[in-house]
């Protein structure tokens, strides 16, 4: 327990302002994700001192409400997608499991040929056609990933004309060509926002993203699917059940 969990750590002032920023908070003053107003400014609203909304502001940043951000002041946490452990889910599934609204807008929709190296993860020919999807994933409306999908065109020719709009992947490959994943092959690391990937998440150039990259099989372990999705910092957490070998 820190000294803004105890009651008696908080003076009169600080509950004061751990009332007021909450209520705001909760009637979404500040959408997820967006920047609050500077401290001075913050401070003269709910009618404390400087040194009580700090105070208010790390308990908040304790209950998980808010975040600091380095030179940049304090932003409204977003709502957090977690992959769960050893479950393959999808972003939708994931997101209404947890009573968050899933969105999805198409950015842009390819038919190219392979890479060498997309040829040899999907165990195609070299220069097969592939279709490219990529969209912009939310949450409530708030942008917090682009999902980038490489899918072998002559396995699911309907998806370049499907309505992708708000609607999971997965599910529409199932409905459209009978095709339903089963396991992926997934890696996760971290990277910073370039420029067009800023502008699209509502990020400062550089601010920490992670970066998931899958491959996704068929029930006959047959790549289906090249997937890499790149989730605000703050909005993704990727769980895993790790075993520890017996020798």
């Amino acid at each position: 327990m820190t000294e803004y969990d105890a009651p008696s750590a908080l003076g009169p002032a600080v509950q004061l302002a751990h009332h007021e920023l909450v209520q705001l908070l909760d009637r979404r003053v500040w959408m997820p994700g967006s920047r609050l107003p500077g401290e001075r400014a913050l401070a003269t609203r709910v009618g404390v001192s400087r040194s009580s909304l700090r105070h208010a502001l790390a308990r908040l940043e304790s209950e998980g409400r808010v975040n600091a951000s380095a030179q940049r002041g304090w932003y409204v946490s977003t709502d957090v997608v977690s992959e769960p452990p050893s479950l393959l889910k999808s972003f939708t599934e994931i997101a209404r499991e947890r009573g968050l609204r899933p969105t999805a807008r198409i950015l842009h929709r390819t038919v190219r040929p392979a890479t060498y190296d997309e040829s040899a993860r999907l165990r195609v020919a070299p220069a097969s056609e592939v279709l490219e999807i990529s969209r912009l994933r939310g949450l409530d409306e708030v942008p917090v990933c682009v999902d980038t999908t490489v899918l072998i065109r002559s396995r699911a020719p309907g998806l370049e004309t499907a309505d992708l709009t708000d609607r999971s992947l997965f599910a529409v490959l199932e409905e459209i060509a009978g095709i339903r994943v089963t396991r992926s092959a997934y890696t996760a690391r971290a990277d910073g926002a370039d420029p067009a990937l800023a502008g699209l998440l509502g990020l400062p150039v550089g601010t920490p993203v992670l970066v998931g990259e899958e491959v996704t099989c068929d029930p006959h372990d047959v790549p289906v699917l090249l997937g890499r999705a790149v989730y605000r910092g703050d909005a993704y957490r990727f769980e895993a059940t790790l075993h520890r070998s017996a020798d």
